[in-house]
């Protein structure tokens, strides 16, 4: 049947060539972004698939990150500890020595003084923190938790066991405000001293505590006489309780004790290095988690290079020949006007 009304060639050359641009478009976008999934009508089910790997991807990778200070956190701890065994090993060495009767009391008196200054340092190591997080618990066994997962259970409790070194370092002397001292009769009388912006502020006084210091005064020697003023910083005493190596004695109850706390050291380290050891392999597992559902999120989202570049090829070749066949038939048609001649 011979029509003009209805072109039914150039309908179907119409819809190829409609068909053919879209494949042609979707090869070139996904060429362009590299994925194969751009919207959700590219693979409804597969971009939701990804997305939810995509998330597990980004949570476990911001895991490792905080296992990571996690171990800092336990390195940070270890280190204090380790120096905290060098102390106690070397009060140890001056309890030892002063024990041994062949040491005078001045002698002891020298030796206490050591001990009194690592005592301190003790009590320093004792408050150590990470990060505004205070590390060492004197009472109770402690632990910090880290969110070493992508889920909301996946969590580490890094335990640090208790830590009480008091038997040893003792507590904190009291402390003395930074304020005025007077000068007594004795052995300051006639010294000198360099006037100090402090002497001013606080209203230091010289002539026998009648005559207040000016700024004029600043930098300048003053000799000091009987109820002068003057100002003295802030000052902590030497701890109270602790070790005593003061005769030989108290020396040898001083190594029983500084012993003791030298296990509560170690069970503490120990306990920091299970933790630590625990913390490197969640990192480990999540690292070749991350990889594994990185990489079968690429084969679901990403763009194969080669078969998308055969699409294009193909999609091309599909649209010139649809639009030169469109064009064939348009016209066919014109066959009819020879029928009419």
């Amino acid at each position: 049947m011979t029509v003009i009304g209805t072109n039914i060639a150039s309908l179907r050359s119409a819809n190829a060539s409609t068909s053919a641009n879209m494949q042609l478009s979707s090869a070139m976008e996904r060429l362009s972004t590299g994925k194969r999934i751009n919207s959700a009508k590219d693979d409804a089910a597969g971009l939701a698939i990804s997305t939810s790997m995509n998330a597990q991807v980004r949570g476990m990778n911001q895991a490792i990150r905080n296992a990571n200070d996690g171990i800092a956190l336990a390195q940070t701890a270890d280190g204090a500890l380790s120096e905290a065994t060098n102390i106690l090993q070397r009060m140890r060495e001056l309890a030892v020595q002063s024990a041994s009767g062949t040491y005078s009391t001045d002698d002891r008196s020298n030796m206490k003084t050591e001990v009194a200054e690592l005592q301190k340092q003790l009590m320093n190591i004792a408050d150590t923190k990470f990060n505004g997080v205070k590390l060492f618990d004197t009472a109770n066994d402690s632990s910090v938790k880290i969110q070493a997962g992508a889920g909301s259970s996946d969590q580490v409790n890094l335990k640090i066991s208790k830590l009480d070194m008091t038997g040893v370092s003792g507590v904190a002397g009291a402390t003395v405000a930074a304020g005025l001292a007077t000068v007594a009769a004795g052995a300051l009388v006639g010294t000198t001293r360099t006037v100090t912006m402090e002497d001013v502020a606080y209203g230091a006084k010289k002539t026998g505590g009648t005559v207040a210091f000016v700024t004029a005064d600043i930098g300048s020697t003053t000799t000091l006489a009987a109820n002068d003023t003057y100002y003295t910083a802030a000052t902590t005493g030497d701890p109270t309780g602790g070790v005593d190596i003061s005769s030989d004695t108290n020396a040898k109850l001083a190594i029983d004790k500084i012993d003791t706390v030298q296990k509560s050291v170690n069970t503490t380290r120990a306990s920091l290095g299970a933790g630590q050891s625990r913390l490197q392999s969640v990192v480990n597992n999540l690292t070749t988690n991350v990889t594994n559902l990185t990489d079968a999120k690429s084969r679901i989202e990403d763009a194969d290079f080669s078969a998308e570049t055969t699409a294009l090829a193909k999609a091309q070749i599909l649209s010139q020949a649809s639009t030169a066949m469109l064009a064939q038939a348009n016209q066919s048609q014109q066959g009819v006007l020879k029928l009419l001649q």
